[in-house]
């Protein structure tokens, strides 16, 4: 896909200035080429929208997760850029993402694609030309009906799960349970996964971690690889991107054998799975 872009450019001449073309080429969802002439002159901020978003709005306030490319628009060159690394999350305020990228992206939806210019300002140098991609923050696909005997779990409007327990005891092997599944590419051991989740003791329900709430914001970390307790690479390795999956530990994939104040307990995780970065892990 390949999008041109028309913007003004300053001039003092009596004869109106050519449009500069900002040309935009590739999917959302992969890292975009841009080709213009340099040195492009940006006098004040613009924002073209170049795929219009089908997901929920975006909420003041409300963690907003992106990927972006942004060059500079003297030379082309990689000022900034997280398409090979994971996105970046933030709170959707002009405090936490500055006042251009705040208003380039409050009023957006999940899924769009945005181009914007940005002249010169006294904390940056030059001018630059950027692209955002809008991702969600929570899980979205097909509905999954538990097995019996599991958990349940509710979400409120935002997303946020919460998870009642059954009055049975902890089963003694792990449990993963998608409870909806995503349409995205499956995780493979190496990468680095971009989540929101909650996690709750069996004993009693009480949550002592989780990403959502006021000011909260997911989490990445590589999978598959040992960073995180075995529980959560056994169970997350395989799912696909957008999936929600219900992930009951047993102490032996969780915190058994440490130190850790939970290393007697069994574990109830409810894990939203936003992004997978990288490649898989070698050998």
């Amino acid at each position: 896909m390949a999008l041109a872009i028309g913007l003004a450019l300053a001039g003092c001449s009596d004869a109106p200035e050519p449009a500069a073309e900002v040309v935009v080429t590739g999917e959302p969802g992969a890292q975009p080429t841009l080709a213009y002439d340099i040195p492009l002159t940006v006098t004040e901020p613009r924002v073209e929208v170049l795929a219009e978003g089908t997901g929920p709005e975006l909420v003041e306030g409300a963690p907003v997760l992106v990927d972006y490319y942004a060059e500079s628009a003297a030379d082309r060159s990689v000022v900034g850029e997280t398409f090979s690394g994971e996105p970046k999350p933030y709170l959707l305020t002009e405090e936490a993402l500055g006042v251009d990228i705040y208003d380039a992206l409050r009023g957006q939806r999940v899924g769009a694609r945005i181009l914007q210019l940005v002249p010169a300002t006294d904390a940056q140098a030059g001018p630059t030309v950027a692209v955002f991609d809008v991702l969600a923050t929570r899980a979205s696909g097909e509905q999954v009906e538990p097995r019996a005997g599991m958990p349940t779990v509710t979400l409120a409007d935002d997303g946020a799960p919460t998870i009642t327990l059954p009055a049975a005891g902890p089963p003694t092997e792990a449990v993963v349970q998608p409870l909806i599944r995503g349409t995205g590419p499956q995780v493979e051991p190496g990468q680095i996964i971009t989540v929101q989740y909650t996690g709750v003791t069996w004993t009693d329900g009480t949550v002592f971690d989780t990403t959502w709430g006021q000011d909260k914001l997911p989490t990445s970390f590589p999978i598959g690889v040992g960073s995180v307790i075995a529980g959560w690479d056994e169970g997350l390795v395989e799912q696909t991107v957008g999936s929600q999956v219900l992930l009951v530990i047993p102490p032996d994939l969780g915190y058994g054998g440490t130190d850790h104040e939970l290393a007697d307990q069994t574990l109830v995780f409810v894990v939203d799975i936003l992004a997978a970065s990288g490649g898989p892990a070698e050998g």
